[in-house]
C-alpha cells in the first residue's frame, strides 16, 4: 500500500512538473545615454540555460515556467543589471542599460555572460567587430576601415594592397553578399581598394558570416557582410567627427518627433584633390559618401526606418582618362510586434551602383549601371524555451544597363554603342529553427528556396550545338563560334530560369561550462556573375544575370570547430576546419575580350572551384592589454575542363591555383591602455603572396620578340608583411568638459618593407636585355588625425 501511495504521489507530481504553467518576458533593450538599440545582448535567467539575445531591432523573448527568477542582461561595455522578477504572468519589460564608466582603466572584447551564450549557440564562423574595436587599429594613411579590419581575421584575404573588395574562405570578391542596413552594396571601396565605404561613425554593428550562413539570406555563395547603422541618438543632439591626413568627416544625431524618433546624418569627403592641385599635378583623386538615417515611434507596437547611402569616387589621370563609380542606396521598413512572441520587419529597398569612364586618347565615353529594387518581409517567432523560428520570403528585380559607349566629342572616331540591357527576378522563401535539443545539444535547421528568371527583352545569338565558345585543334585555342542566326525574347518572355532548395544545418554540443564543438552544412545558389579578367573589383568590371549560357554558382560547404574559454573568460580560443566545393564557376579563354562585348558568353568557360583549410583565433578579452591571433593555413583551387566545347580546357583541365589563393596567412591585433590618456595599438601580418602567371621564355617573329607564359597561376608574388603601430591622445581636460577630443598618431608600414603588387615583364630599349619591374603601392606612411564629439 505504501508503495502504491509513494508511486502515486511521484506521478502526480511529476505531471504537475509537465503541466507547470509557462509565461514570456518581452521587450526591447536600448542604450540608457542615447536611446540606441542594442543587438546582441544577452537576456539570461541565473541558474538555468534558459537565454536568448537581442535580435537586430533590439527585442528579445524570453519563456520559462511560472517561479521566481533573476533575470540577467549584458552588453559590452556596459553595466550588468541582475534583477528579481516573479512569473506568473507575461511581462513586458523594456530596459535600458548603462554605459558601464568603471571599465576606462581596462578594455574587455567579450563579456562573460555573452560568451556562455556563444558557446551554447549552434551559430559558428561569424566574425563581429564593433566600432570602437574597428577605431583602435591602425590603418593606412589614419583612415579607420571596416574592411581592413576584416581582413585581420582568419579566413578574410585581400587580393593584394590597393585592391577593392575580399576574399573570403577562398571564394572570390563577387561571392561576398554585402549589405548596409539590408541594402545590397555591389562595390564596397573608395579610391579603388583603399578605403572602404563604410564610415565608421554612422555604423553600429559588423557581422560576416563565413559558414554556417543563416536561411534568411541567400545568393553568394561565400560570404555575408551584414552592416547595420546607427538609429541616432534620441535624448540629446550629438556631434562628432574627424580630421585626417586624407579626409574629414561629420556626423550629427539627436531626436526628432517630440522624442517618438531620431535622426542620423553623417558625411565624409577626401581632399587630396587640393594637395594634388597646390602641387601643381594634373591628376586627380577623391571621394565623398553621406550616410542617412531616421526612425518613429508610431507606438509601442509599431517603429517605422528610413535610411539611406550615397558616395562616389573620382579619379583622373592627367589628360589620359577620367573614371568616376558609386553606390546609392535606400531602405524604408516597417517592425511591427504582433505579440510578446512574433516580431516582424517589412523592408522596401533599393540599390544602385553605377560607373563611367572617359578615354581621351581615343574619345571614349563608356557608362554603364545595376539597379535592383527589393521587397522583403522578415518573422521571428518565439516558440518556447526550446523552440525559435525566423521566416519569411524576399523578392528582387534587377535591371542591368552593361555598358553604353559614345564619342567623347566630335573629333572622336568612336561609333556609339548600346549593349544589349538584361533583366532578372530573384525570389527567396525561407524558415529557419533553432532548436534546444538538451542542456547541452542545439540545433540551427534552416531551408530555402530560391527562383531567378532571366526575362526577355532581348536577343540572343544561336551558334551551333548551342556552344558559343569552340576549341581550334590546329591552333590549340579557343575562339569564339560564329552565329548561325538569333532568337529574340520579347519583354514578358522568359529567356531561362532556375530553382534551388539550399537546406542550411548548423549543431552545437557544449562539452562543459567552458568549451563546446560545433559543426554547420550550408548550400547557397549564386545567380549573379562578376565577368572580370583582373584579380580584383574595379569600376570596369561587369555583373552579368545567369541565364541560357551561364548556369548559377552552386555552393556546398561544411565547417567543424572547436571553442574554449581560458581563466574566466580572460583567453578563448576559436579553432575551425572547412570544406567548400562551387559547382558553375566562370574561367576565361585565353585572350578574352571582355570590354563593350555584348556577347560574354564567347569569352567564357564553365569550370568549378574549391577551398579547404584550417582557421585559429586566439583571443586576449580582458584587461589593460587585449587583442588576437589570427591564422589561416588554406587552398584555393580551380578546375575548368573544355567540356563540350573540346579540348582540354584551362592548363589542361587540371587544378590550379586561384589568384585568391594564400597559402599561410598570419595576423596580430593588439591595444594597450596605458592610462586615461594614452592607448597604444599595434597589428602585423604576413601573408602567401598571391598567384600569378610569368612569362618563361620568347621566340622572334618578324623581327618581334613574343613572349611564351607559364600555365595559367604556375607562379606567386614573393610574400606579403608589414607593421604597423598607433598612439591615442586623449587630453585629460575631456572628463570636465562637453567637447571630447583625441589624437591618433600612426605609422603604416614601420619598416619600410616595399610589398609588390605586381611584377611586369619588358625588354630594355637601350640594351635590350629583358627586365623585371615591380611596382610597390606603399612603404612607410606616418599620419596623424584628430577625432572629438560633442
Amino acid at each position: 500500500m505504501n508503495k502504491t501511495a509513494a508511486f502515486l504521489t511521484l506521478l502526480i507530481i511529476s505531471w504537475l512538473g509537465f503541466a507547470q504553467e509557462k509565461y514570456t518576458i518581452s521587450g526591447t533593450l536600448k542604450n540608457k545615454t542615447n536611446g540606441e538599440t542594442l543587438l546582441g545582448a544577452t537576456i539570461l535567467l541565473k541558474g538555468t540555460t534558459i537565454g536568448t539575445t537581442t535580435n537586430e531591432y533590439g527585442f528579445y523573448s524570453l519563456t520559462a515556467s511560472e517561479g521566481d527568477y533573476i533575470l540577467i542582461i549584458s552588453y559590452l561595455g556596459f553595466k550588468t543589471i541582475e534583477t528579481p522578477i516573479i512569473l506568473d504572468k507575461d511581462i513586458k519589460f523594456n530596459i535600458e542599460l548603462e554605459e558601464d564608466t568603471g571599465l576606462l582603466d581596462e578594455v574587455i572584447i567579450n563579456s562573460e555572460e555573452s560568451k556562455k551564450v556563444n558557446l551554447r549557440s549552434p551559430q559558428m564562423s561569424v566574425a563581429k567587430l564593433s566600432s570602437q574595436t574597428i577605431k583602435q587599429i591602425p590603418t593606412v594613411l589614419g583612415e579607420v576601415d571596416v574592411i581592413k579590419s576584416l581582413q585581420l581575421l582568419p579566413g578574410v584575404s585581400n587580393a593584394g594592397e590597393g585592391a577593392s573588395g575580399f576574399n573570403v574562405r577562398g571564394g572570390a570578391e563577387d561571392q561576398n553578399l554585402v549589405l548596409l542596413d539590408e541594402a545590397i552594396i555591389y562595390n564596397a571601396s573608395h579610391l579603388f581598394g583603399f578605403f572602404s565605404v563604410f564610415n565608421t561613425d554612422a555604423i553600429k554593428d559588423v557581422k560576416l558570416y563565413k559558414g554556417g550562413i543563416p536561411s534568411r539570406f541567400g545568393g553568394r555563395a561565400s560570404s555575408v557582410l551584414d552592416i547595420r547603422q546607427k538609429d541616432g541618438n534620441s535624448k540629446d543632439f550629438k556631434l562628432s567627427g574627424g580630421i585626417g591626413a586624407i579626409s574629414s568627416r561629420l556626423a550629427a544625431e539627436g531626436p526628432m518627433f517630440n522624442n517618438k524618433g531620431s535622426f542620423l546624418l553623417a558625411g565624409r569627403a577626401s581632399y587630396a584633390n587640393i594637395f594634388l592641385a597646390l602641387a601643381g599635378n594634373e591628376n586627380r583623386a577623391g571621394f565623398y559618401d553621406l550616410n542617412l538615417k531616421t526612425n518613429y515611434e508610431l507606438n509601442e507596437k509599431n517603429k517605422l526606418y528610413l535610411s539611406g547611402y550615397f558616395g562616389n569616387d573620382n579619379f583622373k589621370l592627367s589628360n589620359f582618362f577620367t573614371n568616376s563609380y558609386g553606390n546609392l542606396s535606400g531602405n524604408l521598413r516597417w517592425n511591427h510586434i504582433f505579440n510578446d512572441k512574433l516580431f516582424s520587419n517589412l523592408s522596401l529597398i533599393y540599390s544602385r551602383y553605377n560607373y563611367a569612364l572617359e578615354i581621351n586618347s581615343q574619345g571614349i565615353d563608356w557608362t554603364s549601371d545595376i539597379d535592383n529594387y527589393n521587397l522583403k518581409y522578415d518573422l521571428e517567432y518565439y516558440l518556447n524555451d526550446k523552440l525559435k523560428f525566423d521566416f519569411g520570403a524576399s523578392g528582387i528585380y534587377y535591371n542591368f544597363n552593361p555598358g553604353e559607349l559614345n564619342p567623347l566629342d566630335e573629333t572622336s572616331g568612336i561609333n556609339p554603342l548600346k549593349l544589349d540591357d538584361k533583366f532578372a527576378l530573384e525570389a527567396g522563401v525561407y524558415v529557419g529553427l533553432e532548436h534546444k535539443i538538451s542542456d547541452k545539444l542545439t540545433a540551427q535547421y534552416g531551408l530555402r528556396y530560391s527562383y531567378f528568371n532571366r526575362l526577355g527583352k532581348q536577343t540572343l545569338n544561336d551558334s551551333a550545338n548551342d556552344l558559343p565558345v569552340v576549341y581550334n585543334e590546329q591552333l590549340d585555342i579557343y575562339e569564339r563560334a560564329d552565329p548561325i542566326g538569333e532568337t529574340e525574347f520579347g519583354s514578358g518572355k522568359s529567356i531561362a530560369d532556375f530553382g534551388n532548395l539550399e537546406p542550411r544545418l548548423a549543431l552545437s554540443y557544449q562539452l562543459n561550462k567552458k568549451s563546446s564543438i560545433k559543426a554547420s552544412y550550408n548550400r547557397i545558389a549564386q545567380y549573379l556573375h562578376l565577368i572580370s579578367n583582373t584579380t580584383s573589383a574595379t569600376p570596369l568590371d561587369v555583373w552579368a544575370p545567369s541565364g541560357k549560357f551561364l548556369e548559377p554558382q552552386i555552393a556546398d560547404q561544411l565547417a567543424v570547430g572547436y571553442f574554449r574559454n581560458f581563466r574566466d573568460n580572460m583567453f578563448s580560443i576559436e579553432a575551425e576546419a572547412y570544406y567548400k566545393t562551387i559547382d558553375n564557376r566562370v574561367d576565361y579563354i585565353d585572350g578574352a575580350d571582355l570590354i563593350a562585348q555584348n556577347t560574354i558568353e564567347t569569352e567564357i568557360l564553365i569550370g568549378e572551384s574549391r577551398a579547404y583549410g584550417l582557421e585559429l583565433l586566439l583571443r586576449k578579452n580582458k584587461g589593460k592589454f587585449t587583442g588576437w591571433l589570427a591564422y589561416t593555413l588554406s587552398k584555393s583551387e580551380q578546375r575548368t575542363p573544355g567540356g563540350a566545347a573540346g579540348g582540354l580546357g584551362i592548363n589542361n583541365g587540371n587544378w590550379y591555383s586561384t589568384p585568391w589563393d594564400r597559402t599561410y596567412d598570419l595576423s596580430f591585433t593588439g591595444t594597450y591602455k596605458f592610462n586615461d590618456k594614452w592607448r597604444f595599438g599595434s597589428n602585423f601580418v604576413f601573408q602567401t603572396g598571391r598567384p600569378v602567371t610569368y612569362p618563361n621564355g620568347q621566340f622572334q617573329y618578324n623581327g618581334l620578340s613574343i613572349p611564351t607564359f607559364s600555365e595559367r597561376n604556375a607562379d606567386r608574388l614573393p610574400a606579403y608583411h608589414r607593421l604597423d603601430i598607433s598612439a591615442t591622445l586623449t587630453p585629460w581636460k575631456n572628463k570636465n568638459r562637453k567637447w571630447q577630443g583625441e589624437w591618433v598618431f600612426g605609422i603604416y608600414n614601420i619598416y619600410n618593407r616595399r610589398n609588390a603588387a605586381s611584377i611586369t615583364f619588358g625588354q630594355n630599349v637601350d640594351t635590350g636585355v629583358n627586365e623585371a619591374t615591380r611596382t610597390a603601392i606603399f612603404g612607410i606612411i606616418p599620419s596623424i588625425s584628430y577625432n572629438f564629439k560633442f
